[in-house]
This record gives structure tokens, C-alpha cells and sequence, in this order.
């Protein structure tokens, strides 16, 4: 069995999803499908809730109105008989009855997830009464019904395997089933999420349970590109990725792949393919094992970066001073991107401030503590890049005018980066494109 996920944008209009339901069908292979939401919708949902989040009703009551007639027009061009198009009808009515309820009630936290949920159960729905209007056999398995994460919001792997393996047996004879992204149950059985571009991960966590023949992640794009085609010219799709360099890549901003969807395909050596539904015959990306022997192969960013330092002349001879440093970072689960040391400093990165103020406070027990924020994480990748001298030095000739704020070398072979300020970011991606591609971005 294949997995195949759609993001928003293949499904982001009628006749997209006819196009969708073309390429699920061209031949006998099993498949389970992860939809996304249809582009805009998830965005239109978080305005909706956080207007009523703010007790901003009738601004709620307008938004709510507006998908809803977003809703109503998308379908008109999406069935040809009455009868699919009143059974589209009720599914759309159901879910915006539901949103509809909540300005009547006092706001909850769990409205956001409750709300969030519907862009996926929405577009699944009208999907599978598309199918069957083509006569197509499908079956849709209820994400909610095998998804789950735990205390720690991490997927629940043995139970999604079990309860995923049961729902597939018991429909035997199909050859094509559809589900949600995104969405699943918490340990409280409550509707929660895998956060933005978790439709990825469901699609490599199903991959994982069903030890499927291979992962393919469909978008708009031809596959994991050199650079960032949304800022810089003359961009290229990479052919071969291995998984380490794939997730490095992910982690580091390529935003073709959400980052926690590589360890579960990693950890049962389930191939990744990256295809673009608009240019279907384009070879896109392969992941797997094995990659090519490419010594640059592409280059990432990462913004929304916060470099914190902390300065102590004592640090030298403080026994279990980075341990302590770390244990405030785990007592408030920020990740930590990159660190570095010196004799009387330690700089790292982080690329969540929701609990800044309280790390901070907590830091300064070590020492002098500085904070900067909008920085840029730049990640060189390829097969034993910080290996090469030919490539190191490549990589500073190309930036040798800009002002670097921390490097990390020799953490991964198949990695360098380092940390900028944001605003030299198009920059230094532009030079690097030249410098390490040979790329003249001028025509």
C-alpha cells in the first residue's frame, strides 16, 4: 500500500480536486489518502476563533458567514448531480452548526482545536462524495478514530498501528480509503492536532504503522528545491535526499516538509517522494537510506530565531554548569537549535519565546544573560559537507561581507550553519546560491 497526502493548495479549488481524484485513480495500487484542509480554510478558522477568543461575537458571526458562502460556491462547481451536491450540502451545514454554536457559549480552550478540526473533516468529506459520484469504491477512516497523541503530545504509535490495521481489515476488498491530516484525539480523548503542516506527519506516521511501500508528500512545488524559491531566483529541485539530510533540511526551514515526518518513515526505511500535483510527471525528490554523492545539495532558513548568551567568568570551573543552563530549557520544553561555547561564555538559539521571560529570569542565576532577537538560522546540507575543506570555504568566501553571529560545525557531517540577523537573510541566500550552486542570478 502507498500513502499519498494532498496539502491545501491541491485541493484549493473544484476543479484541483477533480485533478486530485485523477491521480488516486490511475491505477490498481492500494492507497490511503491524507487530505489537508482547502487552502484558506484553516487560516479563516483561526480568525474565527480568535475573535471569539477576544468575545468579538459579531465579527465571529461574519467570518463564519463568509466561509460558510466560501463553502457553499466551492461545492457548486465540484459535483454534477443533485444528489451529491445535497448530500455536500448537509456535511457543510453539520460542521458550520457546530461553529455556529460556540458564540453562544462561554469561550473554552478547547473551542480552537474543536474549530481547527473542521478544515480536514470538511474536505475529506466533500472529497469521498466526489468519488462516489464517479462511481469510485472508497472508504473514508475517520482520523479521529486511530490518531492519538500522548500526555506529552507524541504520537501514540503502537495504538495508531493497531487501531489503523483493524480499520483497514474490516473494509477488505478496498482499494482506496481516505482520511484527515493534521487532526487526532489527546490522551483526554479530546480533538487535538499535530500543529501547522501536521498533515505530513499523519501521512509518515500512517506510512510508519502500515509499513507501506512509500510516503509520497504532494504540493505545489516540484519537490525539496537548493534554496528558497519564494525569495531567491533560479532555484532547483534535488533529486536524491537521504533521510538525515531531509530532516536537517525540514528542521532547519524547508517548508515543502514538516519536520517531525521523517523519523517514523526513517525508522522502518518507508521511501519519501516530494511530487507537485500541477506538474505530476516531474521526477520531485526521492528520500530514502542512500542518497547521492552531491557534496552541496541544498541550503535552508530559519527565522523566528531568539540567540540567547550567558556570560559567567566562573563557567570555566563550575562543574555541571551547561547541565543546569539545560535543565531550564527542559523545565520549560523550549528546544534548544544550536550552542556554542568558549571559555567564560555559552550562546545557543531557540526558536519558541513563548516562555522567554521566564528562562530569562531563571538564567541570570548563571550570569550576565543577552538576548537578541530576528535572527536567521542558515543550514548548509549535503553528504559530509563539514567534512570537505574545498566546500567550508566556499560557504565563507560566499558571506564574507556579512556579520555571523554564532557557527555551529562538526554537530552533524552532513551540516553547517550558522545565525545572522534576519535582515541580511535574502542576502546571504542570494550569494550562497551563487557561490555554492555557480549560479549568476543576473541575467
Amino acid at each position: 500500500m502507498k500513502v499519498l497526502k494532498f496539502g491545501g493548495t491541491s485541493l484549493g479549488k473544484p476543479d484541483r480536486m477533480h485533478h486530485v481524484a485523477s491521480l488516486i485513480t490511475n491505477d490498481d495500487v492500494p492507497k490511503l489518502v491524507v487530505l489537508s484542509a482547502i487552502a484558506g480554510t484553516t487560516n479563516a478558522l483561526v480568525n474565527i476563533d480568535q475573535a471569539l477568543g477576544a468575545g468579538e461575537k459579531e465579527k465571529a458571526a461574519e467570518l463564519i458567514d463568509d466561509l460558510y458562502a466560501h463553502y457553499q460556491g466551492f461545492i457548486q462547481n465540484l459535483y454534477q448531480h443533485t444528489d451529491a451536491l445535497e448530500k455536500a450540502n448537509t456535511v457543510i451545514k453539520e460542521h458550520f452548526d457546530l461553529i455556529r454554536s460556540f458564540p453562544d457559549q462561554a469561550y473554552q480552550p478547547q473551542f480552537e482545536k474543536d474549530i481547527l478540526a473542521r478544515g480536514e473533516l470538511l474536505s475529506t468529506q466533500l472529497f469521498t462524495i466526489y468519488l462516489k459520484e464517479k462511481g469510485i469504491s472508497v472508504r473514508l477512516l475517520p482520523a479521529l478514530d486511530f490518531m492519538s497523541i500522548d500526555v506529552h503530545q507524541e504520537p501514540d504509535i503502537e495504538a495508531i498501528e493497531h487501531k489503523l490495521k483493524a480499520l483497514i481489515s474490516a473494509n477488505k476488498g478496498c482499494g482506496l480509503f481516505i482520511t484527515q491530516g493534521y487532526i487526532c484525539l489527546n490522551h483526554q480523548g479530546n480533538i487535538d492536532n499535530l500543529k501547522r503542516g501536521g498533515s505530513d506527519y499523519t501521512a509518515s506516521l500512517i506510512g510508519a504503522a502500515l509499513k507501506a511501500e512509500e510516503v509520497q508528500i504532494w504540493t505545489d512545488i516540484d519537490g525539496m528545491h537548493n534554496n528558497d524559491p519564494r525569495i531567491v531566483e533560479k532555484t532547483f529541485p534535488v533529486s536524491r535526499l537521504s533521510f538525515d539530510e531531509a530532516a536537517e533540511l525540514s528542521y532547519f526551514g524547508a517548508k515543502i516538509l514538516h519536520p517531525a515526518s521523517i523519523w517514523p518513515v526513517q525508522k522502518y526505511n518507508i521511501p519519501v517522494r516530494l511530487l507537485n500535483t500541477m506538474q505530476p510527471d516531474a521526477p520531485g525528490t526521492f528520500i530514502s537510506k542512500s542518497t547521492s554523492e552531491d557534496e552541496i545539495k541544498a541550503i535552508a532558513a530559519k527565522d523566528g530565531i531568539v540567540a540567547i548568551k550567558i556570560k559567567s567568568s566562573r563557567m570555566l570551573l563550575a562543574y555541571g554548569f551547561l547541565r543546569k543552563v539545560f535543565e531550564v530549557f527542559e523545565k520549560y520544553r523550549t528546544p534548544i537549535d544550536m550552542i556554542t561555547t568558549s571559555e567564560v561564555a555559552v550562546s545557543l538559539t531557540i526558536d519558541d519565546s513563548t516562555n522567554l521571560q521566564e528562562i530569562h529570569q531563571e538564567l541570570r542565576a548563571f550570569g550576565k544573560v543577552e538576548i537578541d532577537r530576528d535572527q536567521t538560522i542558515i543550514c548548509i546540507v549535503g553528504a559530509k559537507v563539514s567534512e570537505n575543506r574545498g566546500v567550508v570555504r566556499k560557504v565563507f568566501d560566499s558571506i564574507d561581507r556579512v556579520p555571523i553571529r554564532m557557527i555551529s560545525f562538526g554537530g552533524s557531517k552532513n551540516n553547517i550553519s550558522f545565525l545572522i540577523d534576519t535582515k541580511f537573510k535574502k542576502a546571504v541566500l542570494d550569494r550562497l546560491n551563487i557561490g555554492l550552486f555557480s549560479i549568476d542570478l543576473i541575467e
